[in-house]
């Protein structure tokens, strides 16, 4: 099926979700659309920028076939249709439907393009899982399974093609809407005054450097360290975001820090002022999160 063809049908469908827009504490459906639909118009120009950028020659030439130069294409059709397919949702629902931002991608190779995308792709899955809880419509809720879905396959794809590996973890893992923000802000430059404005903190940096810098990957109990323009003190911890769990580690003054044995994959690595998970909030986070991919010890 052509895309355009995709498009009307999505188009078609998303009349259907034009449910009433429930508000839950201070967050309510429509924002969490505005919100999912800031992360895929991130994505659309993400890999629209970079197939315009490298030639399917010059993806061959960094060691991706035509087949995998195909599949991203597909990938990109996906992302485009989630982009129509919220902003029609949210139109349908009389929302204002968030625009295309400018943006700053740093790769400059097919290679890093491909190792950014496998980190952006998880990152949406991460959106959309971390989002699920407070969706109170249940259309909506299914439209962005159905969503979440397809992003974790292309995160799947990508993790084969980069490790071997399509699922590193048992268990993906949810990040908040400010966490998200927080990595998404990054790659954003500028965006239209009309967008509406999400109750979202862009949280400071996390630098995190190998102790060893010839380990690649980065392997589970081994050295990292950390720092950030944010003030820490003797309460601060390093909380290690992995699948379901969160693991705690009291951030040193020298910033020194061992990678817990119990994380993998695509880890989130937080500072925060708490060290019960439960308690991670926009109130309780003073930096991050920085991205660390761990293979298991």
């Amino acid at each position: 099926m052509k895309l355009s063809a995709i498009i009307a049908a999505i188009a078609a469908a998303s009349f259907s979700l034009a449910a009433p827009l429930v508000k839950r504490d201070h967050i309510n459906d429509a924002i969490i659309l505005q919100y999912a639909l800031t992360l895929e118009h991130l994505e659309d120009a993400f890999y629209h920028q970079a197939l315009q950028n490298f030639t399917e020659y010059e993806f061959a030439q960094d060691g991706f076939d035509s087949s995998f130069y195909a599949q991203l294409k597909s990938i990109a059709a996906d992302e485009h249709a989630h982009v129509e397919f919220l902003t029609a949702g949210l139109e349908a629902a009389g929302a204002n439907a968030t625009k295309a931002c400018n943006y700053s991608f740093p790769y400059t190779t097919p290679r890093e393009f491909v190792t950014l995308a496998r980190v952006i792709e998880g990152l949406g899955v991460s959106a959309y899982l971390g989002a699920a809880s407070s969706i109170a419509n249940a259309q909506y809720l299914t439209a962005a399974g159905s969503i979440l879905t397809v992003e974790a396959r292309h995160n799947a794809f990508l993790n084969t093609k980069l490790f071997d590996n399509a699922a590193p973890t048992p268990f993906d893992t949810p990040l908040g809407f400010s966490e998200v923000y927080s990595v998404a802000a990054n790659f954003i430059t500028g965006c239209p005054s009309s967008n509406p404005t999400l109750p979202v903190t862009a949280f400071p940096s996390i630098n995190v450097t190998y102790a060893n810098s010839t380990m690649k990957p980065l392997v589970a109990g081994s050295k990292v360290n950390v720092t950030t323009g944010a003030t820490t003190n003797s309460s601060t911890y390093a909380a290690f975001l992995s699948g379901l769990d969160t693991e705690f580690v009291a951030l040193p003054s020298n910033g020194s820090l061992t990678v817990p044995k119990t994380v993998a994959g695509q880890v989130y690595l937080l500072l925060v002022n708490t060290n019960n998970a439960t308690d991670i909030s926009d109130e309780t986070v003073i930096a991050g999160p920085a991205i660390l991919e761990v293979e298991s010890a």
